[in-house]
C-alpha cells in the first residue's frame, strides 16, 4: 500500500468533499484492500448496495454493515492510511 497511500488519501479527501466521481476513478486504479474499501463506500453512497457489497467482499474483513455513516467510514479509512 505504500506506493498508493497518497492517492488513496486523495480519494478519501475527494469523497469527503463530494467529488465521488474523481474519488471513484482513483480507487478503481488500485486493487488492494484499502482501495477496494474506498470503492465499496462510494457505491454505498450511491445507493448501489449489491455493487458495494461486492467490493466489501474484496476488503479482507470489512462489511457493508460495519458503518452506518459513510462520512465516518471515510474518516476511518483516512486514519488507517495515516498509521
Amino acid at each position: 500500500m505504500a506506493d498508493n497511500k497518497a492517492q488513496l488519501l486523495q480519494a478519501c479527501n475527494l469523497a469527503l468533499a463530494g467529488d465521488w466521481d474523481q474519488s471513484h476513478k482513483i480507487a478503481q486504479d488500485y486493487s488492494d484492500s484499502t482501495a477496494n474499501w474506498i470503492h465499496a463506500v462510494l457505491h454505498k453512497i450511491e445507493g448501489d448496495v449489491w455493487n458495494s457489497k461486492y467490493w466489501y467482499a474484496r476488503t479482507h474483513g470489512k462489511k457493508y454493515e460495519d458503518f452506518s455513516d459513510a462520512r465516518d467510514e471515510l474518516i476511518a479509512i483516512q486514519s488507517s492510511l495515516n498509521q
